[in-house]
C-alpha cells in the first residue's frame, strides 16, 4: 500500500518522515506480542539509554527524589498530591527518553515536560491511579478489621488474638496485591500512551493493560530479573538505585516502543 498522502497537492514536497527511533505519534494505539526473551532486552536497552548521559540521569532521579519527598511532607494532602503528579513525572521522563533516543540530550527540564504537554490527561490519570489504590486497599481495611473484630471475641488468650491477627493482616496483604496487579498493569504505559499518542487517561490505561496481558510472559520474565537487581542495588547503602532507578524507568519506555511501535 503506497505511503503517499492523498490529501497531498501534486508537486508539492513530501513531509520528511520522523526518525526510526522515535515512537510514531498516534490517535490511538495497538499493542503487538512480542517474544518471551525481550523481557531482558527492555532492561538492557534501558540501560543503553542510561549509558548515553549517566551524569544527567542521576542529577534528575535526585530532583525527583527531593521533590517527591518535599511534596509528601504535607500530612494526607502530600500523599494525594504524590500520586496526582507522579504520572505528570512519569509522562515528561518518558518524554526525555525518546530525546535521547533521538540522540539529542538530556535535560532535567524533561522531568517537569509533563507540566506542560498532556498535563490535563496525566493529572487525570493520577486522579484513577489514586481512585484505583483506594478500590485496592477497601477490602483490606475490611479484612484487617474482621481479624481485629474475631480477636475480640476470643477474649483475653493473647496467642490466639495475635494469631488471628497475623493471618488477617497477611490476607489483607495478598488481597491488595492481588488487586494491585492490573492496576500497575493499567498504569505501566499510560503516561508514555498519553504523551505519545495521545490517548485519554482511560484508553490509555485499557490500553496498557492489554498490551501487558498480551505481553505477560516477557513481562513475568522482565519482573524476576528487575526483582533480582534491586537485591542487588540494595547491597551497597541502596547506592546502586541511583544507576537501576533510571535504568526501570528508561525499561518503560524501550517497552513501550517495542510493544506499540515498529522499527
Amino acid at each position: 500500500m503506497s505511503d503517499s498522502n492523498p490529501y497531498q497537492p501534486p508537486g508539492s514536497p513530501a513531509a520528511p518522515a520522523a526518525p526510526a527511533s522515535a515512537p510514531a505519534a498516534a490517535s490511538s494505539a495497538s499493542a503487538r506480542a512480542v517474544d518471551a526473551g525481550r523481557g531482558w532486552e527492555w532492561i538492557a536497552e534501558g540501560f543503553a539509554l542510561f549509558k548515553k548521559q549517566p551524569g544527567n540521569w542521576i542529577l534528575i532521579l535526585i530532583v525527583f527524589v527531593v521533590c517527591a519527598a518535599a511534596i509528601h511532607i504535607v500530612p494526607v494532602i502530600g500523599s494525594l498530591a504524590g500520586m496526582l503528579l507522579t504520572q505528570v513525572f512519569m509522562g515528561g521522563l518518558m518524554l526525555g527518553c525518546r530525546a535521547l533516543d533521538r540522540s539529542e540530550s538530556l535535560e532535567v527540564g524533561h522531568l517537569f515536560a509533563g507540566f506542560k504537554q498532556n498535563t490535563g490527561d496525566l493529572v487525570v490519570l493520577g486522579v484513577l491511579t489514586m481512585v484505583g489504590w483506594i478500590i485496592a486497599c477497601i477490602p483490606a481495611i475490611a479484612i484487617v478489621g474482621g481479624g481485629a473484630f474475631m480477636a475480640m471475641m476470643m477474649g483475653g488468650n493473647p496467642a490466639m488474638h495475635f494469631g488471628a491477627m497475623g493471618l488477617s493482616v497477611l490476607l489483607a496483604i495478598l488481597v491488595t496485591l492481588a488487586l494491585a496487579l492490573p492496576l500497575y498493569m493499567a498504569l505501566w504505559f499510560a503516561p508514555s500512551l498519553i504523551v505519545f499518542n495521545n490517548l485519554k487517561p482511560v484508553d490509555a490505561m485499557m490500553a496498557s493493560f492489554y498490551a501487558c496481558l498480551k505481553n505477560i510472559v516477557p513481562f513475568l520474565l522482565y519482573g524476576v530479573i528487575m526483582l533480582v537487581l534491586c537485591f542487588i542495588a540494595a547491597i551497597p547503602l541502596a547506592l546502586g538505585f541511583l544507576v537501576l532507578g533510571p535504568v526501570a524507568i528508561a525499561s518503560i519506555y524501550a517497552g513501550y516502543k517495542d510493544v506499540f511501535t515498529a522499527d
